[in-house]
């Protein structure tokens, strides 16, 4: 039994949800995503419902919105925080009191734009929404219920969304180690530079962190340090995620790039 703030006991049932769907987007990694949909203007992705559900008609009508959101579950977070920094605030904030994905129920909400609808596709647009993420319903936005332009802005004050994107400029090592992995169908480049543009603040979400006092962002397997001057992200060189204790005793052929690389770019 639990105890409401009237003083007044009652049963409190658990609830389990089955996703409908999952979500299609050009952000496989936690530190690619914007953080939140107004900062991904024009991104496109695809919610894919699956088959044999009835989900055919229950998308009857949807395609007369032009806005929709999308309930959806953070399924990369593994626990949640009562206090987080947020990435435009000098402080931890209650985690109820913010956006953050570590929440007590993982659960997502964001506002996209409705493309179009074909079987049991939904074409949007403007998302924030990492590719694979499980999706629990969908809903239109009603812009004279949902949207109260004159509502204040609780603690960030002066809001400045979607934040300008960070420029991203590479050193010749870096450019050079790059292409190197380009060249072998690792384009550690592309993701690195989408992932600084977001943001270049430490946070374990992100994959930004510290090290010996270098910041060093990680993608995938690999890692990428960097400095920050104003709103520039200076690219200073890649490596492996790997150890070096680990690339010599790992005899795992996925692991060739990362002993090459490594053997290639030893001592730059």
């Amino acid at each position: 039994m639990k105890t409401g703030a009237a003083g007044y006991s009652r049963a409190v049932p658990s609830f389990t949800f089955d996703p409908i769907g999952v979500v299609r987007s050009p952000f496989t990694e936690k530190v690619e995503a914007p953080r939140q949909a107004q900062a991904a203007a024009g991104v496109e992705a695809t919610i894919e419902l699956f088959p044999g559900r009835g989900f055919e008609d229950a998308l009857s009508d949807l395609v007369t919105w032009e806005r929709i959101w999308v309930i959806f579950v953070f399924d990369r977070v593994e626990n949640w925080r009562a206090k987080v920094l947020p990435p435009r605030s000098s402080r931890r904030r209650g985690v109820l009191a913010t956006r953050s994905p570590h929440r007590p129920n993982p659960i997502g909400l964001s506002a996209v734009r409705l493309v179009g609808v074909e079987g049991l596709v939904v074409r949007v647009r403007d998302v924030d929404i990492l590719d694979g993420s499980p999706v629990l319903d969908l809903k239109p936005y009603v812009p004279y219920a949902d949207a109260f332009p004159d509502a204040g802005s609780g603690w960030l004050e002066a809001p400045r969304d979607p934040v300008p994107e960070h420029a991203v400029a590479w050193s010749d090592v870096a450019r050079a180690q790059a292409a190197w992995l380009a060249e072998r169908g690792h384009d550690v480049g592309a993701g690195v530079a989408r992932a600084l543009a977001l943001g270049v603040t430490p946070s374990a979400y992100r994959r930004i962190r510290r090290v010996d006092g270098v910041l060093e962002l990680a993608v995938k397997e690999w890692r990428a340090r960097f400095r920050v001057e104003g709103d520039t992200a200076h690219v200073e060189s890649l490596r492996s995620g790997y150890r070096p204790r680990d690339l010599a005793t790992n005899e795992d052929a996925a692991l060739d790039v990362h002993r090459e690389f490594t053997g290639a770019f030893a001592g730059r």
